[in-house]
């Protein structure tokens, strides 16, 4: 891409700088100003060109460790010093073209040899601008758009220069001084815009539209809730794009992730010369209560699991009632200080809830394979469970030995009018008999309608 662009504004050099000498010969031969002064505007386009093609080669070079963003900003700074030569030598074509005004007509007018020269310069802009509006197309870069932009101020300061030449031949002395004024006047308003655009791309300025247009692409992705800080910069061709989007807090690291290369592939489908950085932070909109409870307990340090969250109302006031799990080894008093460091971090981020609710609970690590089934356990168990008369049904009894945990899984028949508070309150009762028989028992009873 590099060697192509160089190669165009090599080719556009070449042949600006050939209509520079042409226009100036034959405007010093014919005693032409406005081919003189157009000559001068050739020779400053070879020089911007020149500042282009070196902004271009020092513009690709990779980061380094005093440029992290690269080197693009040398093409706007090339083009601000450009766009300044072009003002100081438009002001003094101005005053040079009011003074020739206001003196005698010169022995030598204008002839043929202005036009010819002029025609030259014609064909050469027509040349220009055609081969840089294909390798916009095909190759695009920044500072083939600026030659291009050149070309045209050529061609239309070329055309002027010979409506002034043609003004003389037909007796308008002064014809060919006005148009040495006019092209003064046009390249100073150029130069000036040339000057302000490169200064505000030396400023950072972005269009708003664009960042707009960012905004709404990051707020249509999908899993987005909203959109945060956006801050985007050009430095050449690149595009730098630094935002920030909100995502659920109960997003794991790896959704995020993905979100986040979701929002960069739709930003780029817009916008391709866009380097984007994205930071996420968590929000509890849209959340379900309880859920943002779930996570905030979750990630407290000694926490090992959380289930059975509910909140509830009473008397426009909110509270929470979890089950936390600690390390079956810790004491009372650590575990109590994890539950206090959970209630604290709950209402800290939900100012709205009362009080918190904690049950402690010992966690055990279930294995995801177990070795042998304990017969014996089985037989005990079932002994156990003769003792009460609101089973109506034995079923299976599954007992699964791990080193020194045993996994024992019950399933037992209740009268199906029973009320699910007794039946959970009769589970419960007959699990703490069955860990007293049994040391490091996981036991999960489920129960079924008869």
């Amino acid at each position: 891409m590099f060697v192509q662009r160089t190669k165009i504004l090599k080719v556009s050099l070449l042949a600006i700088f050939s209509a520079f000498l042409v226009e100036l010969i034959f405007g010093l031969v014919s005693n032409s100003l406005g081919l003189i002064t157009d000559s001068v505007h050739a020779l400053l386009d070879s020089l911007v060109t020149v500042i282009l093609l070196l902004a271009a080669r020092m513009a690709t070079k990779p980061p380094d460790a005093e440029h992290t963003y690269g080197h693009g900003k040398i093409e706007s700074l090339g083009g601000l010093i450009g766009g300044i030569a072009i003002f100081l030598i438009a002001v003094f074509f101005i005053y040079e073209s009011i003074n020739r005004l206001q003196s005698p007509p010169p022995s030598v007018l204008p002839g043929i040899f202005a036009i010819i020269g002029g025609l030259y310069t014609i064909g050469i802009d027509i040349f220009r601008i055609i081969i840089l509006r294909r390798s916009i197309k095909k190759i695009g870069g920044t500072t083939l758009k600026a030659d291009f932009y050149h070309a045209l101020m050529d061609l239309g300061s070329t055309l002027v220069a010979i409506f002034g030449i043609v003004l003389v031949s037909y007796g308008f002395y002064s014809g060919d001084f006005l148009a040495a004024l006019i092209l003064g006047g046009l390249l100073a308003i150029l130069s000036l815009k040339l000057i302000y655009r490169t200064s505000q791309e030396l400023t950072d300025i972005i269009s708003p539209e664009m960042v707009k247009k960012v905004r709404e692409i990051i707020i249509n992705t999908e899993d987005v809730i909203d959109a945060g800080a956006i801050l985007m910069r050009r430095s050449g061709d690149t595009i730098f794009a630094d935002i920030t989007i909100s995502l659920r807090g109960d997003a794991s690291f790896d959704e995020a992730h993905k979100i986040s290369s979701r929002v960069e592939k739709n930003i780029k489908n817009v916008i391709s010369n866009c380097a984007i950085t994205v930071h996420f932070e968590p929000t509890w909109k849209n959340v379900p209560l309880d859920q943002k409870i779930f996570e905030i307990a979750r990630n407290i340090d000694g926490v090992k699991g959380v289930h059975n969250v509910s909140t509830h109302k009473s008397r426009g006031k909110t509270f929470c009632n979890l089950h936390v799990m600690v390390d079956r080894e810790s004491n009372l008093d650590s575990a109590h200080k994890i539950s206090e460091i959970v209630e604290e971090n709950v209402q800290e981020n939900i100012p709205e809830i009362e009080h918190v609710t904690i049950h402690l609970e010992p966690f055990i690590t279930i294995p995801e394979k177990f070795y042998n089934e304990d017969k014996a356990t089985e037989i005990e168990i079932r002994e156990i469970l003769k003792n009460y008369p609101e089973i109506k049904k034995i079923g299976r009894i599954v007992s699964l030995n791990f080193e020194n945990i045993l996994k024992i899984d019950i399933d037992c028949s209740f009268d199906k009018e029973l009320s699910i508070e007794k039946v959970h309150d009769l589970i419960s009762k007959i699990e703490q008999v069955i860990r007293k028989k049994i040391d490091n028992a996981v036991i999960t009873i489920h129960p079924e309608p008869i």
